[in-house]
């Protein structure tokens, strides 16, 4: 086989496979687009303490419900809200993965999240 050369037939499959890795890049580079414009709320306390966070996990809005604020009970609402954040967090990161998992056919590729 002459040296730099494909075998007959194997160019046409890795067109393919070019093509169809192009395909994937752009539909993950849209969809990475809808997940950042996304938001997700979360709560805490039955609704006692919200939290909205971006696609992007930018913390954008906290919502503290006045009956929860206790100056006795500081550490109670401090726990509310780490629990609505990491919450919210674990929402974005579930939606990513399955969108994720949906463009590479439940494929695992390392790197992609």
């Amino acid at each position: 086989m002459a040296k730099g050369r494909m075998p007959m037939g194997m160019g046409g499959n890795m067109n393919n496979m070019i093509k169809q890795a192009q395909k994937m890049q752009q539909e993950m580079l849209k969809m990475q687009e809808e997940m950042e414009q996304s938001s997700y709320e979360a709560t805490a306390g039955g609704g006692a303490v919200t939290v909205k966070m971006s696609g992007k996990k930018e913390l954008l809005e906290i919502k503290i419900s006045p009956d929860v604020v206790d100056a006795d009970d500081i550490e109670m609402l401090e726990d509310l809200i780490l629990v609505a954040v990491n919450d919210a967090l674990k929402k974005v990161d579930e939606v990513s993965q399955s969108q994720m998992s949906r463009l590479t056919g439940g494929m695992n590729i390392p790197g992609l999240f």
